[in-house]
């Protein structure tokens, strides 16, 4: 008998789906990162991203319409930002009940996707609408970047020794309501590559702490040490909350010694704390795989508080 998708989980569901996928000779980073990557031209690499935000899982019913819009196309530029690269032009596919008001929806677009869009050079360029059978709201974004030729920063090309840097503060997202507000780490991304302190892996920080650094490092093939009391923290949040609230969208990074002693010396103000270092992966010093984070299918409830 086939197991069920809860009793696989979504690590484990993807690993079979995206086994024997086909590709051509322009995909260059196949599933299985923060963004596909598809050769361009002389000089820009395409990226590819679709991200999607489900009523009762991402937001409440109750929830501004405006921030559930913005939401949604903030956590595909945050991938973006995660590859290093630059967004461009995006899809909303949009799934709702027709019992939702048209000033509701309306207000999806007009308050929420569109000026965020505005402000990062962004164009809607169309999409898709379709009602759903039941009362719900689902938004679906696909959206293009461009990255400079082969410098998209990957996942898997943490190495041995690298230093383990997160951005920002952690914890306590949805309590706060930080994960309908968040700003996309485009520019700190994008800063980093300008000044030559390019990480050797990255990726956005969405489904926890405890999550996302395993798939990193298992994507690497390496292991990792977490220093806890180091985490940045946000005020009154533990250092378990850290490692596996998610919906943080900040950036995980890994800089070799040398970049990181560079990006010590640096006069730019980067909001980047050092966590953690990259170690080879054998049993001897590998950490115990931590509890937390998010995964689909196998969390039986959301983290969302009754009200946000």
């Amino acid at each position: 008998m086939s197991p069920t998708l809860a009793q696989l989980g979504e690590n484990a569901i993807l690993r079979q789906l995206l086994a024997n996928l086909p590709s051509n000779p322009e995909l260059l980073v196949a599933a299985g990162d923060d963004c596909a990557v598809v050769r361009g031209d002389d000089q820009w690499d395409i990226l590819l991203k679709t991200d999607v935000v489900v009523e009762g899982m991402h937001f409440l019913r109750d929830t501004d319409p405006a921030l559930v819009g913005r939401k949604a196309l903030a956590r595909a530029i945050s991938d973006i930002a995660a590859m290093g690269g630059l967004p461009c032009h995006a899809l909303v596919t949009l799934l709702v009940h027709p019992s939702r008001s048209m000033s509701y929806v309306a207000k999806l677009y007009e308050l929420g996707i569109c000026p965020l869009a505005e402000r990062y050079g962004i164009s809607i360029a169309g999409g898709e609408t379709s009602s759903l059978p039941h009362d719900g709201l689902i938004i679906n974004i696909a959206l293009t970047g461009r990255v400079e030729r082969e410098r998209a920063i990957l996942r898997s090309t943490a190495q041995v020794g690298d230093v383990i840097c997160v951005s920002g503060k952690l914890g306590g997202s949805f309590e706060s309501g930080r994960h309908l507000s968040f700003e996309p780490r485009l520019k700190l991304a994008r800063q980093l590559i300008e000044c030559g302190l390019v990480p050797s892996a990255m990726m956005d920080l969405s489904d926890g702490l405890s999550t996302d650094l395993e798939r990193l490092a298992e994507a690497s093939g390496c292991s990792y040490t977490i220093h806890e009391a180091a985490l940045p923290l946000h005020a009154g949040c533990s250092s378990s909350e850290g490692m596996s609230d998610g919906e943080d969208y900040e950036l995980l990074l890994c800089f070799s010694a040398k970049t990181w002693v560079q990006l010590q010396q640096t006069q730019a103000q980067l909001d980047i704390c050092a966590i953690g270092e990259i170690t080879a992966a054998n049993a001897e010093n590998k950490q115990e795989k931590r509890e937390g984070g998010w995964q689909h299918f196998n969390n039986s409830t959301n983290n969302l508080p009754t009200t946000t």
